[in-house]
């Protein structure tokens, strides 16, 4: 007989995720092959990502990420606030918790359906990159969050074919064999900017990306366009409220203290048989 595994669908600002409290250790092995399955939009649940709850010994818990195509990611920022959501709802956590990523630990805070992670530091900074795509030539920094952003300076949002440049740009020679998320920002005044968002993992533009808006923030900031705190208004409606602290001429570490709010929703829960 098949045993029965429960989820909980749930959205960060429209990046939305399986999520399954795995602390039991129960979810099958194969790992990868499951989150293919799960994300599917028309044979699955549909999602951006599979995020597992698990034990851990240092920490409140340990958040295992899987993108949609099966790739495992080192962190996902919307993806962390739902799962400190997640954990209170279960009894993982209390309101207030510290829980171990691939990209380090991460403390968090819910209220309501508000929850707000303080990461690490920003790091590996590229300013003033020049790159092709499309048959243009854009101007692009690089920052890392957790995962490596490329943040593409724009002066009209909606003009940008996000997919299409978004593509080139993830595989760009300029970022290796494993590529890049990409965002495109524009200035809306010294403290708003909007984001869109190619997501590598997820291989399409999504509705808002956590590390993304973060990134696109302290680039922005160090280009001198916006001062923290940041409002990051995304292509999902949502407003994602980004604060750091920037270090200008620190590549190393160009931003540190940061930290993402915003808005957690519970779509619906179910069962899959494993």
């Amino acid at each position: 007989m098949k045993k029965k595994i429960a989820f909980l669908k749930m959205s960060g600002s429209g990046n939305d995720f399986v999520m399954i409290d795995n602390r039991r250790g129960t979810f099958p092995k194969s790992v990868s092959a499951w989150a293919k399955r799960l994300c599917h939009r028309q044979e699955g649940v549909g999602a951006d990502g599979l995020l597992l709850l698990e034990k851990s010994r240092t920490a409140d818990f340990r958040m295992v990420y899987f993108n949609a195509d099966g790739s495992r990611a080192s962190m996902c920022g919307n993806g962390a606030r739902c799962m400190a959501w997640f954990a209170h709802e279960v009894g993982a956590a209390g309101t207030e918790s510290r829980f171990e990523t691939d990209a380090g630990l991460v403390e968090a805070n819910v209220r309501d359906h508000v929850a707000e992670i303080t990461l690490g530091e920003a790091h590996d900074y590229r300013p003033n990159l020049l790159l092709k795509a499309a048959g243009r030539i854009w101007p692009v920094a690089l920052v890392n969050t957790g995962v490596p952003h490329a943040v593409v300076f724009v002066p009209r949002i909606e003009t940008v074919d996000v997919v299409k440049v978004g593509r080139e740009l993830r595989f760009h020679r300029v970022f290796g064999s494993a590529g890049t998320n990409v965002n495109f920002v524009q200035r809306i005044d010294s403290h708003t900017l909007k984001v869109r968002t190619y997501e590598r993992g997820v291989e399409g533009e999504t509705l808002a990306c956590g590390t993304g808006v973060v990134a696109s923030a302290v680039a922005a900031s160090l280009k001198g366009w916006v001062q923290s705190p940041v409002r990051c208004q995304t292509a999902g409606g949502d407003t994602l409220h980004v604060d750091f602290q920037a270090h200008p001429g620190d590549p190393r570490k160009p931003a540190s203290c940061l930290s993402l709010r915003g808005p957690v929703r519970v779509a619906f829960k179910g069962e899959v048989h494993a």
